[in-house]
């Protein structure tokens, strides 16, 4: 998890209260990813239990911190040395809905990816308006800032070339053609099979 390892990175530079943390982390990533702060000490509270961090004693103004322990500063090591890794799984939620909306009969999926389209971009000129906003590209808090920013400018680029592609694909098929009435077949309890491997391999 990103938001753990990002806290973990952050107390590993030195002791932190929660707030203090939450602070950190968001001037390292410009707010794009606002945590409260029960987030935070719910993974404070993982952390210890780990044995990746370890609270300290209160000072006078009540603030409890916490610090890193070596093994907490072995996980650092480790998740800024490891590639990240995507998952396989296609669960995303734009994908799905127009998967479902192209196979269900009378849906003007057109309509469906047409609104999508004005949403993204809409989303992708806010983006740009906010990258372009932002103070000294030089400090450091404002070029993590943007790091964050071109990520998702990218990410929305994307999505509207891949709603573009979508609707020149679906254009080729008449959508009546497309359409999956309810099927008549009791389906069976369980996992669908899995298809073998040599099978699979050869799609």
């Amino acid at each position: 998890m990103s938001v753990r390892q990002s806290l973990l990175a952050i107390l590993d530079q030195g002791p932190c209260y929660g707030y203090q943390l939450r602070h950190e982390f968001d001037r390292r990533t410009g707010s794009t990813w606002p945590l409260n702060v029960g987030q935070i000490y719910n993974t404070l509270e993982r952390l210890e239990r780990d044995g990746l961090a370890e609270r300290g004693e209160a000072d006078e103004h009540g603030h409890v911190y916490w610090q890193i322990t070596d093994a907490g500063s072995a996980e650092v090591a480790a998740w800024l040395s490891s590639p990240v890794v995507r998952t396989q799984a296609t669960r995303d939620e734009l994908a799905i809905k127009l998967a479902v909306a192209a196979t269900l009969p009378g849906v003007d999926v057109a309509a469906v990816i047409q609104a999508q389209r004005r949403a993204s971009l809409s989303h992708l000129q806010e983006l740009q308006r906010a990258k372009y906003a932002g103070g000294d590209p030089e400090g450091s808090a404002e070029l993590a800032w943007s790091l964050v920013v071109d990520s998702m400018i990218f990410a929305a680029e994307a999505e509207v070339r891949w709603l573009d592609h979508t609707e020149q694909r679906l254009a080729l098929h008449p959508h009546h053609a497309m359409g999956l009435e309810l099927t008549t077949e009791r389906p069976k309890r369980g996992r669908p099979a899995q298809a073998p491997q040599s099978e699979a391999a050869a799609r």
